[in-house]
């Protein structure tokens, strides 16, 4: 009999989710962790009094009455409406494209205006795009494009637009109404407290490592628990059998600032190429805060390299394929769980990382 029913590797939602659900079935739980913290990319600092998002900005949004009910039994949210804005060489845009955008960018006043000019600057894509840049034109013109997605876009993916594919690019959200709000999900909100406060409750009464490394130790680890959850990056745990997959790592730059507002907003995109941060982040705004200082974030996208930080996957054709078969060695894993953004190489958002878990964990037997 192993001392543990599973063992977590990793701290981020994903885990904290199964851990909570298989704790109420009676399981016991330990949770392996890299870093010196638990939570993942969603734990919060206290600065200043102000709850600073370490990992980039994170605002809960979901459409799925079944996930909104089950945070906010574990916190209270606020009622935070995620509304960032464009700097554009000093030039302020309202995002995502609507009303506001295309009046600060043309002069326009109505809908029909506005989609007069969109139209007419989409004219210059002739037949199916070939990259991410004409791919762009196509959908919101060349105005919208050179100054609001092209310069970010780069930054963002370390690419010249032309030689992105253009299915990065799929749809661009357009909103012909003067509505800030980015998402269109029945809910969203910060929770009151941060993130910190969900974590504590999710990792209740399992115990906890931090600082180690599980694919150092796995044969350690291995023979503590039953299963094991697995939500690091499924090309190390199979020892990059067949390449490394590629992902997008960021870099933070985090300063306390003497003034009680510095941008009138939590999330400021610089959308120009010579900018070398895609954005800041002032985290006060997520709740609202009225502290007489500020702590901003500037976010630097960078390459990933082993050993770094991997944010994003990088879900191309090449590496989906390289996926596949590190999803087919998951497939015959005997005892293992792969999950989570790392784990399934998806660009998951936080509720759908917590409908993929909540669903894993359903399939956990009572304990008897």
């Amino acid at each position: 009999m192993k001392k543990y029913d599973y063992v977590l590797v990793g701290s981020g939602l994903y885990s904290g989710v199964f851990a909570y659900l298989a704790g109420k079935k009676g399981k016991k739980c330990l949770v392996v962790e890299k870093r010196d913290h638990i939570g993942g990319n969603i734990y919060c600092e206290d600065v200043e009094g102000i709850h600073v998002h370490r990992y980039g900005a994170h605002i809960f949004h979901t459409s799925n009455r079944e996930v909104w009910k089950f945070v906010n039994e574990l916190a209270e949210f606020n009622r935070y409406t995620n509304s960032p804005v464009a700097n554009y060489k000093g030039e302020m845009y309202n995002m995502p494209f609507n009303m506001n955008t295309f009046s600060r960018m043309w002069g326009v006043s109505t809908p029909a205006e506005a989609k007069k000019k969109i139209e007419e600057q989409k004219a210059s894509v002739k037949g199916e795009p070939k990259n991410l840049e004409e791919q762009a034109i196509s959908l919101v013109g060349m105005d919208l494009y050179q100054k609001l997605i092209k310069g970010y876009t780069e930054k963002q993916w370390g690419r010249d637009c032309k030689d992105l594919p253009s299915f990065i690019i799929k749809r661009i959200p357009v909103r012909f109404t003067y509505d800030n709000n980015y998402f269109n999900d029945l809910f969203q909100g910060i929770p009151v407290g941060g993130y910190n406060v969900i974590i504590d409750k999710l990792f209740e009464g399992c115990d906890i490592e931090t600082g180690v490394d599980y694919l150092e130790n796995k044969e350690r680890y291995d023979s503590l628990g039953e299963t094991v959850v697995y939500t690091g990056t499924i090309d190390a745990y199979f020892g990059y059998r067949y390449g490394k997959l590629e992902y997008r790592s960021l870099r933070f730059e985090s300063e306390t600032v003497d003034t009680d507002n510095y941008q009138g907003v939590a999330v400021v995109n610089y959308t120009d190429r010579e900018t070398p941060y895609t954005r800041i982040i002032e985290h006060k705004h997520f709740e609202f805060g009225t502290q007489p200082k500020s702590v901003i974030t500037r976010e630097y996208p960078v390459t990933w390299s082993e050993g770094m930080e991997p944010y994003y996957p990088v879900n191309d054709e090449k590496n989906q394929e390289l996926f596949q078969k590190y999803a087919a060695l998951a497939d015959s894993e005997k005892n293992v769980i792969f999950g989570g953004r790392l784990g399934e190489y998806k660009y998951y958002d936080m509720d759908k990382v917590i409908e993929s878990a909540m669903k894993k964990a359903g399939e956990v037997p009572e304990c008897v």
